[in-house]
């Protein structure tokens, strides 16, 4: 891609959880052109408070509605304060780039289309089966919604081949494109602490969200204690299942073996990654989630379900740990044998050799180089 061209990216207002990949992904597509346009929100720690120069940021706030007629007049509400932005920057946009939410931006990549504007959709986790994960009334919407995006946009950026089919994507084969803007500063997600000093804890960090798979996780946690009352846990997060998160410990006396942290800061997260001995990750669907690369840099090995681009990375056994499903019982007995597998330690070593390898700056920039080139 020629160094003068300017890109606008846009996403659906995300949660703090989002902003460490938001702006990877600008520092990538930074390193590709002449400037960046971000429409989006951003909540907690500003990731791009140390590199202000790399985006033009337009924040555009959403409201949560709890009544299903008043979410669908806000995410239209929504909609139309970025198309009123896009609008305003339109001669200065060569090309639009949607994230975090995309696919269910219909108003906003059917007005960039008009523009004749080429418009590069990048999906992650989808949003349909995350709103069939927490049975949400708007996963209709979701399903309408994905079949315009993706047929409006001209390319689609997916994180592994398997996505294509986990998510029903086969009839948009000829757009898509395999790439990830995920990089890992190996100088601040390193091993602090050495394997062998770790007391068995075991961690859950991420979105209190049904499809993160985080209330399963809490159910396993007592019959996890019953094969080994010598196993501690930590909660880092925060979410809409918090309050329901507090309860289940509270009615099975659990706050003795599990802390919940809270949310814990990008700045700190190395900390905590480099006391536990496993990660668990049980999600109904993801994309490529940093958590998991981030807790194999600190030589944490990772157990999670067989969903989005996990399996390129994690070998069962080899680079970390794959669960059949994410029911209480599986994630329970999959501690269990991950926490006495005998090549724990080497397998730790595995997964932060594969992230030293696969997870760069300048291999993200490559795969990016054809994407909006």
């Amino acid at each position: 891609m020629k160094k003068n061209c300017n890109i606008g990216v846009v996403t659906f207002p995300i949660s703090e959880a989002g902003n460490f990949s938001l702006f990877n992904l600008a520092k990538v597509l930074y390193s590709l052109s002449g400037k960046i346009y971000l429409i989006s929100d951003i909540q907690g720690q500003d990731p791009f408070e140390n590199d202000a120069n790399i985006v033009s940021f337009y924040r555009v706030t959403h409201k949560s509605q709890k009544k299903l007629l008043l979410r669908e007049l806000s995410y239209f509400y929504t909609q139309l304060k970025i198309v009123f932005i896009m609008l305003r920057l339109t001669k200065n946009v060569d090309l639009w780039v949607f994230f975090h939410g995309g696919d269910g931006l219909i108003i906003p990549i059917a007005i960039a289309k008009l523009l004749r504007k080429k418009v590069v959709l990048i999906s992650a986790a989808s949003g349909l089966r995350m709103a069939q994960a927490s049975n949400d009334p708007l996963q209709r919407y979701f399903s309408i919604s994905q079949n315009i995006t993706y047929g409006l946009a001209n390319q689609i950026v997916l994180y592994s081949t398997r996505l294509i089919y986990e998510n029903n994507l086969q009839k948009y084969r000829s757009k898509i494109i395999i790439a990830a803007q995920h990089y890992i500063d190996l100088g601040v997600f390193k091993i602090i602490k050495p394997f062998c000093e770790r007391d068995n804890l075991v961690g859950y960090i991420g979105r209190f969200s049904e499809e993160k798979g985080i209330v399963e996780f809490v159910k396993a946690i007592p019959r996890t204690l019953i094969k080994d009352n010598e196993i501690d846990f930590i909660i880092g997060g925060d979410g809409k299942l918090r309050s329901k998160i507090e309860k289940n410990l509270n009615e099975n006396d659990l706050n003795t073996k599990v802390k919940l942290l809270g949310w814990i800061s990008h700045h700190n997260l190395p900390q905590y990654l480099n006391e536990c001995k496993l990660i668990i990750l049980p999600s109904f669907t993801e994309g490529l989630p940093s958590i998991i690369l981030e807790a194999m840099a600190c030589g944490t090995p990772v157990l999670a379900t067989p969903v989005g681009a996990i399996l390129d990375y994690i070998k069962d056994g080899e680079t970390g740990f794959i669960m059949e499903n994410n029911s209480p019982e599986c994630i329970a007995g999959n501690i269990i044998r991950a926490l006495n597998h005998p090549n724990l330690k080497q397998i730790a070593e595995n997964g932060r050799k594969v992230v030293e390898k696969e997870f760069t700056f300048e291999k993200a920039v490559e795969s990016y180089k054809n994407i909006v080139g």
